[in-house]
């Protein structure tokens, strides 16, 4: 399967787009919800707002994965990429910036 084309990859990217499209309007409705001060008829009606969001507007539901591989452990954040990736790309100079460190 070539990259990119991984369900799981897929899935994070529809992720990240929903969570970029709602936040402000999300951080907004939960600053409600979540200030005591207000009565509490505004923040029930600020909550349920809150859940007619779907699944794919909650910050939580974004996971880093390889962009090679899909893999969801072991990323290393800077590149995107697994361990095993990462390690070859760097053993094929593939990576501008980075050696191997002992030998």
């Amino acid at each position: 399967m070539p990259a990119g084309f991984n369900a799981r990859i897929l899935r994070d990217k529809k992720a990240r787009a929903g969570v970029n499209a709602h936040e402000l309007v999300r951080r907004a409705y939960l600053y409600v919800a979540r200030n005591q001060t207000l009565p509490p008829q505004v923040r029930y009606q600020a909550q349920l707002q809150l859940n007619t969001f779907g699944k794919y507007t909650r910050p939580t539901t974004v996971k880093n994965r390889c962009v090679e591989t899909g893999r969801g452990r072991g990323i290393i954040g800077e590149f995107g990429l697994c361990r095993y990736q990462f390690r070859l790309k760097a053993l094929n100079n593939e990576l501008p910036g980075v050696k191997k460190a002992s030998w």
